[in-house]
């Protein structure tokens, strides 16, 4: 059984290290993902002409908002009024500008560096059941080097978080991975997506028994890594391998297994599903916020499923300043 988690008090600010991209979305049925030639519902790697291509066959106007994985989760925390940093690399354009300005005005401390290449973008179908479809191009955010994770990244860090879309830059991860550790973070980990974990899953083994503080899957993610799509087991599968273990359920809502006890957290909201993305990525953001103000498993459970169903029903990751208010009462009342 894993060791019980142990914040360290003196330090307060909660990292985030991934891929700094721009969401694209559009609305489209499943006859318009078919087209793309690869399945529903998963994250594919495309060049930057096949996202071109993709925007000029697609219905309406696509809406553009600061995106990624980790970068979603480090905005939440920092609406929320967690104190928050966000490392990575993005071009020296207008969506890079737009990148950056996002996160300041989200109370992030942009940790950005910059490259010849353009920002990346990420291409999200959303059809009519929320469900969404993502094409990534990389661009700038794929030259994230391991020496540029300074000694003053992490500094002050009660958590690191990293997304899983970086297993597919080894010598990156295990920089930020043995940094954190060095730095006496803890470390929490978003398996991101199911495409991720069959990818590289021999790593992903490693990196969990030997770093890994804070796991956090949804039940795809989770059947690839355990073998189990028993939500029961799991989740305590999920729980042997990290001191803190998160198995999200969607509608259904959520597990949190900490120190040999799963609990169960309820589903909140009631409104209507628009458009999924973010959703696991601000259910991270309130978990995680959360942990660091010493509230209960069971507090940090209500206050991550009340972020992931606000931006549920919005278009992108962007809640709006009436559902944030909605969400700080959690703790407020």
């Amino acid at each position: 059984m894993p060791a019980p988690v142990r914040l360290n008090k003196a330090r307060d600010v909660i990292v985030g290290i991934g891929n700094a991209l721009v969401d694209i979305l559009s609305h489209a049925d499943d006859v318009f993902v078919e087209k793309t030639g690869f399945g529903k519902g998963g994250m594919n790697y495309v060049d930057t002409d096949f996202i071109d291509k993709m925007i000029a066959m697609v219905p309406g106007t696509p809406v553009v908002v600061p995106g990624g994985s980790a970068c979603n989760t480090i905005i939440g925390v920092g609406k929320l009024g967690g104190k928050a940093r966000f490392i990575g690399k993005c071009g020296q354009d207008t969506l890079g500008d737009l990148f950056s300005k996002e996160l300041q005005n989200s109370h992030v401390d942009p940790f950005l560096m910059t490259s010849a290449l353009s920002t990346g973008r990420v291409f999200s179908i959303v059809t009519p059941d929320a469900q969404r479809s993502m094409f990534t191009y990389l661009g700038a955010a794929s030259e994230l080097r391991p020496g540029e994770i300074a000694g003053c990244s992490f500094l002050d860090a009660a958590v690191v978080h990293i997304e899983g879309y970086l297993l597919f830059n080894n010598d990156l991860i295990m920089k930020a991975l043995s940094r954190a550790k060095e730095d006496g973070a803890l470390i929490s980990l978003d398996l991101a997506s199911y495409t991720v974990v069959e990818s590289s899953k021999m790593l992903l083994e490693t990196i969990v028994t030997e770093y890994v503080d804070i796991l956090i899957a949804n039940e795809d993610e989770a059947a690839v890594f355990t073998g189990h799509f028993d939500e029961r087991k799991a989740i305590e599968a999920l729980s042997e391998r990290a001191r803190i273990a998160v198995l999200k359920v969607g509608e259904r809502g959520s597990y949190v297994a900490q120190d040999g006890e799963i609990v169960k957290i309820d589903p909140l909201g009631k409104g209507p599903v628009i458009d999924t993305t973010g959703a696991g990525d601000l259910w991270a953001s309130g978990f995680l916020f959360g942990l660091t103000r010493g509230y209960s498993v069971e507090t940090c459970g209500r206050i991550a499923s009340a972020c992931g169903s606000e931006v549920c029903q919005v278009v992108g990751a962007t809640i709006p300043d009436e559902g944030w208010a909605r969400i700080k009462r959690i703790w407020e009342d």
